[in-house]
């Protein structure tokens, strides 16, 4: 099983091809506790994401709090790891074009 840092590096890799236009930024794990490894800024919205080894690692203190947050926020939270990454890449698509399909139609 690879280690959690190179998935991560993996997981920044495709974010960087399937959102060319976005910002992907690496949070330091020492400077808030339980916020997510990664944020995504997009001009559509933004997602956090929890890299973990598999679906059964656990989880640190408040990092379902963030992921939550992010989703309460309307935005896109959520843990990612090998098994499930195709599945949070087109929940992240999904919300930014939902929130563009949204935004066209407030302006007309």
């Amino acid at each position: 099983m690879k280690k959690e840092n190179k998935i991560q590096s993996d997981i920044i890799s495709e974010l960087k091809e399937l959102f060319p236009d976005s910002i992907i930024l690496k949070n330091d794990p020492n400077y808030k506790q339980g916020i997510p490894d990664l944020v995504l800024l997009d001009r559509e919205g933004w997602a956090l994401l929890e890299v973990k080894r598999d679906a059964n690692a656990s989880h640190r203190p408040n990092q379902d709090y963030y992921v939550n947050k992010a989703n309460e926020l309307g935005q896109y939270g959520s843990f990612i790891y090998p098994q499930n990454k195709t599945e949070v890449y087109n929940g992240i698509q999904e919300t930014f074009t939902s929130k563009r399909r949204r935004s066209r139609i407030s302006r007309s």
